[in-house]
C-alpha cells in the first residue's frame, strides 16, 4: 500500500521544517502543464513532488550549525552543501521509496535548467509567480523583463531551493493549491518586476509584501558578497577543487577543520554577532 500524501509530507516536514525550510506538495501534471515538451519531468502526471524553500531562518537554524559542525571535501559553496545535506536527510528518512532530488541551480548537458523553479513555486500554492504578462499595457516595450516569485509571508525574503520527487508515488486526487496573489494591482506589480530586473541590489523590491521576517543584516552581507569570496568572508580555507555538478546527492563527511582565520570565523558563526549593516548599493 502506497503511503498516504499527509505521512509523507509530515515526515518530509519534520526533516527539513526545525531547519528553516518549507515544503509545499505538487503533482508533476501541474508542472509540465504550464510548460513546453523540452521542459516536462519525465514521469507520470500524478506523480508526487514536493517543493522545497529556505526561509530567512534558514541561516542561523541550518547554515551556521552545519558549519559548525562539519565541513566537505572540497568546500565550495556552503549554502548549496548545507541544502544538499539536509535534503539527503530527506532520502535516509523514508529509505523505503525511491526519491530524486533536483536542485535549483542544476542543469541538463545542454545547459537547460533541469527544473524552473519559480514556476514549481507556483504550482505548489509556495510562492506567486509575477511575470510580464501578470501587467495588462506593461510600459517595457521591447525590453526583456524576468518574472519573480513572491512569497505570502516572507515576501521576496526566500529561495526556492529544490524538487523532491517521488517516483512510483501516484496521488491523483492531491486538491490543487493556488498561491496568493499578494501583488493584485497593476501599479504595484509594475514596480515589483522593476526592482527586481533593474534595482535588484538594493533589495527594496523583496518587501513587495510586508514580510513577516527579512534577511538579517549578517545575512544581506553574505549574500551581497560574490560567490568566489564568500569562504573568505566565512574565514575559512579555499576550496582546491571545482564545484561539481550535483553536489546534493553524493559526499564525503570528514573531521572538522579549523578555520584559517578562528577569530573572524567564530564572528559570522555565531549568532549573537552581526557585522555592520551592509553598503547600499
Amino acid at each position: 500500500m502506497e503511503p498516504h500524501v499527509a505521512e509523507l509530507q509530515q515526515k518530509v516536514e519534520d526533516t527539513l521544517c526545525p531547519f528553516g525550510f518549507e515544503v509545499y506538495p505538487f503533482q508533476v501534471a501541474w508542472y509540465n502543464e504550464l510548460l513546453p515538451p523540452a521542459f516536462h519531468l519525465p514521469l507520470p502526471g500524478p506523480t508526487l513532488a514536493f517543493l522545497v524553500l529556505s526561509t530567512p531562518a534558514m541561516f542561523d537554524q541550518a547554515l551556521k550549525p552545519f558549519l559548525q559542525s562539519c565541513h566537505l571535501q572540497p568546500l565550495t559553496d556552503p549554502v548549496d552543501q548545507c541544502v544538499a545535506y539536509h535534503l539527503s536527510r530527506v532520502k535516509q528518512s523514508l529509505p523505503e521509496l525511491q526519491i530524486e532530488v533536483i536542485a535549483d541551480y542544476e542543469v541538463h548537458p545542454n545547459r537547460r535548467p533541469k527544473i524552473l523553479a519559480q514556476t514549481a513555486a507556483h504550482v505548489a500554492g509556495a510562492a506567486y509567480y509575477y511575470q510580464r504578462q501578470d501587467v495588462e499595457d506593461d510600459p517595457w516595450g521591447n525590453q526583456h523583463i524576468s518574472g519573480v516569485c513572491i512569497h505570502p509571508q516572507f515576501g521576496g525574503w526566500f529561495a526556492i531551493r529544490a524538487v523532491v520527487l517521488l517516483p512510483g508515488i501516484e496521488v491523483p486526487d492531491l486538491p490543487p493549491r493556488k498561491p496568493p496573489d499578494c501583488v493584485p494591482t497593476r501599479a504595484d506589480r509594475i514596480a515589483l518586476l522593476e526592482g527586481f530586473n533593474f534595482r535588484w541590489r538594493d533589495w527594496t523590491y523583496r518587501d513587495a509584501v510586508t514580510p513577516q521576517e527579512r534577511y538579517s543584516e549578517e545575512q544581506k552581507a553574505y549574500f551581497s558578497t560574490p560567490p568566489a569570496q564568500r569562504l573568505a568572508l566565512l574565514g575559512l580555507a579555499q576550496p582546491s577543487e571545482p564545484r561539481p555538478s550535483s553536489p546534493g546527492l553524493s559526499f564525503t563527511t570528514v573531521n572538522c577543520k579549523k578555520p584559517q582565520n578562528p577569530g573572524r570565523a567564530r564572528s559570522w558563526l555565531s549568532p549573537r554577532v552581526s557585522p555592520p549593516e551592509s553598503p547600499g548599493p
